[in-house]
């Protein structure tokens, strides 16, 4: 019998993949006393980039506005590529889709405070986001779409 490998999960390297920053109403915006509203969008998304290497990237887009006007916008594709060894293929998903993006967040909250900042604004700091309840909400919306499709006819 073949003695069992030792599963494996390592950081090769983080960095950022992609950075936007949108100021479109500038200089006038300077000039607005009233707070923005805030929007988060997040996405995350994994590639198998060669033998045991996967690329997470977590887009993280931050809008703000007052009214219909768009005060800024930033987006960041924080990326890291991370070697996952010996296990198992069920558990590869929820590392790619909870723990790497847990890893990834902070990055991309620092670099998404650095430019809101260096565009001439009070920092923006995100609160912690819950990638595991993310993970079950987006499996639970896929298993009630399967249920949901009609059977086939016999």
């Amino acid at each position: 019998m073949a003695e069992q490998e030792t599963p494996s999960f390592t950081i090769e390297k983080l960095y950022v993949k992609d950075l936007s920053l949108e100021v479109p109403n500038a200089p006038a915006v300077f000039l607005e006393r009233e707070t923005p509203e805030i929007n988060l969008q997040l996405r995350t998304g994994a590639a198998k980039v060669g033998d045991d290497i996967f690329e997470v990237t977590l887009t993280t887009t931050v809008t703000a506005k007052i009214g219909e006007k768009t005060v800024f916008l930033v987006e960041i594709g924080q990326a890291g590529l991370f070697r996952i060894r010996h296990v198992p293929e069920e558990n590869i998903e929820p590392l790619l889709a909870i723990a790497c993006p847990n890893i990834l967040f902070p990055y991309a909250r620092e670099v998404v405070a650095d430019a809101v900042t260096r565009a001439g604004f009070a920092p923006v700091v995100l609160q912690p986001v819950n990638f595991e309840a993310m993970y079950a909400a987006r499996a639970q919306q896929a298993q009630q779409a399967q249920q949901e499709q009609p059977a086939g006819h016999a």
